[in-house]
């Protein structure tokens, strides 16, 4: 499968972050987000977010996983999946996938920003919190993802493929978000609520597709 003409990346959070996120502007990366506190639920393992603090990219040495913000290339990734499931012991967040939102940007536009504010950025063909994973920074390489594990429902067999990754250096800028996706309309009021004040306020959707 060829690299789509125009690749969208995507960010989960959980909905009550997404005050903090709009008031401060940004999104934020996992080593700045461990100096404040009071920002809303922490999703993910805290064991894995732990490590990747402490992995470096190849293609940025000095620039660890943990000081950038991640993005998947797909809606419904693995992550979500554990969170559907609920049950994995090193999960610590417990609220399912309904509360999660998908925060949707374009992958180049992202790019176009990051090199305008010379902030790094690359991407892995595989699960960036792995102790093993090839890291690339320029877009020509687009064509080590496989984009079919990328674009796959059923992943058992492309797991790793699945979670390729996007990694901005420090903070994504809300303003390059595009879309907000949500599972079901009961976390919409939520949704607006931290829209009413906003000056960038993206499209709500309701898209059970992108989810479990």
């Amino acid at each position: 499968m060829p690299v789509p003409a125009h690749p969208k990346i995507y960010h989960i959070v959980h909905v009550d972050r997404l005050p903090h996120i709009i008031t401060a502007g940004y999104l934020y990366s996992d080593a700045y987000m461990q100096t404040r506190q009071g920002m809303g639920t922490t999703i993910g393992m805290s064991d894995i977010k732990a490590r990747r603090l402490t992995l470096e990219l190849n293609s940025h040495p000095s620039l660890h996983v943990g000081d950038c913000v991640p993005f998947y290339f797909c809606p419904r990734s693995v992550m979500l999946y554990l969170f559907y499931q609920n049950n994995h012991p090193e999960l610590t967040y417990r609220g399912g996938q309904g509360p999660i939102v998908h925060l949707e940007a374009d992958l180049y536009t992202t790019i176009a920003w990051a090199e305008a504010q010379q902030k790094r950025w690359a991407f892995t063909s595989s699960n960036a919190g792995a102790y093993y994973f090839e890291d690339y920074c320029a877009t020509d390489d687009l064509d080590a993802i496989d984009w079919e594990a990328v674009e796959a429902r059923d992943w058992r067999e492309c797991k790793e493929g699945k979670q390729a990754e996007f990694l901005l250096e420090q903070h994504f800028p809300w303003t390059l978000v595009e879309r907000i996706v949500i599972q079901s309309e009961s976390v919409q009021q939520q949704v607006n609520l931290a829209l009413r004040q906003a000056a960038h306020q993206p499209p709500v959707i309701v898209l059970p597709a992108w989810y479990y």
